[in-house]
């Protein structure tokens, strides 16, 4: 099968896979083409809640498909960033679930989620001084917001690879979970995201990401969308809330 992005919506979470097992889940130009293709058509769709990109079998995602930057170093930089970008941009809360190794282009791709998982035993590593390739300035400030300047500076000027209770250490991941225990934490804690409100969510996710514009408009939709006083009212009356805000579909 050739080399793609796999995905499925189960229980308003959509999971999206990368699937290249010959090259451990290496991403090739089409592959970085189709995730900002992949992740508006999840963002548009009401029943998607929060995304979890992982990647098939034992390996998150060994970067991107060398071969890839014969032709263009430029080029296969650029649409890596597009893709990095675009799940950063995306609305809805992200978390990347990580086995194995997770290294250039998949640590671009980890670092864009909201929250990262990995499993005892993943790997790693920010590697373009390995092939003299200049780290992207957005890719770079947002390792540095992760991981802080010295630890960045540790991972960019070396290529090394860090173990995954280094990488907790750091800030880089969230939770390191034993072998074997990684896919059941992240259905129970994503069980979790969606069942929270959308509205905290979206805007937390904006605030989070530096963006200090917007407070009258979260104000405005906390008051429209009347989720706090169903809060409050679910709180005092011990049951599950049932919150409206949901975020907008384009179009």
């Amino acid at each position: 099968m050739e080399p793609q992005l796999e995905h499925r919506v189960t229980d308003s979470v959509a999971t999206v896979v990368i699937r290249h097992p010959e090259k451990r889940n290496a991403m090739t130009a089409s592959m970085w083409r189709s995730l900002p293709v992949l992740l508006e058509e999840l963002a548009g769709d009401p029943a998607v809640r929060a995304l979890v990109l992982t990647g098939e079998g034992g390996t998150f995602c060994a970067g991107a498909d060398i071969s890839t930057l014969r032709g263009s170093p430029e080029e296969a930089q650029g649409l890596a960033v597009r893709a990095e970008e675009a799940l950063a941009a995306f609305p809805k809360p992200t978390l990347a679930a990580i086995r194995g190794h997770c290294v250039g282009g998949g640590s671009q791709l980890a670092a864009a989620c909201d929250l990262r998982f990995a499993e005892e035993g993943a790997l790693f590593g920010v590697t373009p001084a390995k092939l003299g390739i200049v780290y992207p300035a957005s890719s770079t400030r947002r390792l540095v917001s992760l991981v802080g300047p010295a630890t960045a500076k540790y991972l960019l000027f070396s290529g090394e690879l860090i173990a995954a209770e280094r990488a907790l250490r750091t800030g880089l991941v969230d939770e390191v979970l034993p072998e074997g225990e990684l896919g059941k934490r992240v259905a129970e804690f994503t069980r979790v995201l969606v069942s929270r409100s959308q509205l905290t969510q979206a805007a937390a996710k904006e605030f989070a990401d530096g963006r200090t514009d917007r407070d009258a408009h979260w104000r405005g939709q906390a008051r429209a969308s009347g989720d706090t006083a169903e809060g409050v009212a679910a709180f005092l009356e011990r049951r599950q809330p049932r919150f409206a805000w949901s975020v907008p579909t384009s179009g």
